[in-house]
């Protein structure tokens, strides 16, 4: 959606083919960056009072503080806090209702990519194709365009997985605009403020390692209870108060980046990319930002003549492949840091994160300034 609105916002003809047969608001728990929110602006998507603005702190189990994330003073005063906690439903609501009626195709299978200098043609299951001047491979973690242009390459399993889930229950110890991740030995747990649909509540979610090739748990909720135990309130409490309809769980994925996403009329963006893993808590922040970019990219081109779509489409990879492949990186790093670390050496990590500069460096003072970089690379 957010690759479409950018091509729209850039002049240009549009189609959205949608291998399901309806637009569906669905998903779980989400946090934006002020970058996605800003970008989404600038597509025309209406971003008032969507989401709960947040400071986060990362803690261990005693309680300790080990990092605050250090936003600029003025992005914190322009988007009220560090990111926004919300759903995907109000956010995917809201972005289709920016795209004209007609832009969606549904029930539409495409199963072989070709190009040359003239056109991209689309092979879809029926027998049927049809051809485009460019063509953004928006397609996912399981991309076909990305298959096409490069080959398959494996997924990287980082032996992980995340239950999270939300509700709007009263709570005891939560406190407003306020993101906590607490580590223990192996577990990840944590909470932060949401607003949806103009009701103010709470998501939480428990990280830890597992065998990727495990069935998962039949009671969901009950194991995300049973890892939330010993960890600090209001944790323990929000798990219990969440109805078991609203706990999801995913096993943590990834790709390794690509040195290279365009090739002729194609180029890729969102997970097709830079497939990363929730550790990173800007997948599909960074999915916006590359609507908004490639959008960028190809306003004023004319899209007959190769080399100009050539050189767009180079333009906009350029400058993203450095923040997305780190962003996929250190999200790696962190959960191997965090959840596969022998034992014997747990307590050297812990000792680290608690008495040095090292996290908050890492974490509270360098991401931000990353953030910020790609702030000030979205048009005002």
């Amino acid at each position: 959606m957010a690759a479409a609105l950018g091509a729209l916002k850039a002049g240009h003809e549009v189609v959205v083919y949608e291998r399901y047969r309806e637009a569906r608001p669905a998903g779980n728990i989400l946090n934006l960056w002020p970058p996605p929110l800003k970008a989404l602006r600038r597509l025309g998507v209406d971003t008032d009072d969507l989401g709960a603005p947040t400071d986060t702190q990362f803690r261990n189990l005693r309680g300790k503080v080990r990092v605050t994330v250090k936003l600029d003073p003025a992005v914190k005063a322009a988007y009220g806090g560090g990111f926004i906690g919300l759903l995907r439903p109000e956010l995917y609501e809201r972005m289709l209702a920016a795209l004209p009626d007609d832009v969606i195709r549904f029930n539409q299978q495409v199963t072989r990519i070709e190009q040359d200098e003239r056109a991209v043609t689309l092979h879809f299951a029926d027998g049927s194709t049809a051809e485009h001047d460019v063509l953004i491979g928006a397609d996912g973690i399981d991309s076909l365009v990305r298959r096409t242009l490069w080959g398959d390459s494996p997924k990287r399993e980082h032996r992980l997985h995340i239950f999270g889930g939300f509700t709007f229950a009263d709570v005891p110890g939560t406190t407003p605009n306020t993101c906590v991740l607490t580590h223990g030995p192996t577990v990840q747990g944590s909470w932060t403020s949401i607003r949806h649909q103009g009701r103010d509540g709470h998501q939480w979610w428990v990280l830890t390692a597992t065998d990727p090739a495990a069935p998962p748990p039949a009671d969901l909720h009950a194991a995300a209870a049973a890892l939330a135990t010993g960890f600090p309130a209001p944790l323990p409490g929000l798990v219990a108060a969440t109805d078991s309809g609203n706990v999801q769980r995913w096993v943590l994925r990834d790709r390794k980046p690509l040195q290279q996403w365009s090739q002729g009329r194609v180029t890729l963006a969102g997970d097709a990319a830079h497939a990363t893993s929730p550790y990173a808590a800007y997948g599909a922040g960074m999915s916006i930002e590359d609507g908004y970019f490639v959008g960028r990219a190809l306003r004023g081109v004319d899209l007959a003549d190769f080399d100009a779509v050539c050189a767009a489409l180079h333009s906009y990879e350029t400058p993203r492949k450095p923040h997305t492949a780190r962003q996929v990186n250190q999200a790696w790093m962190l959960g191997k840091v965090f959840h596969h670390t022998p034992a014997l050496l747990r307590p050297v990590r812990d000792f680290v994160f608690d008495h040095t500069p090292f996290l908050q460096k890492v974490a509270g003072d360098s991401n931000p300034a990353e953030i910020t970089k790609q702030l000030a690379l979205i048009e005002d």
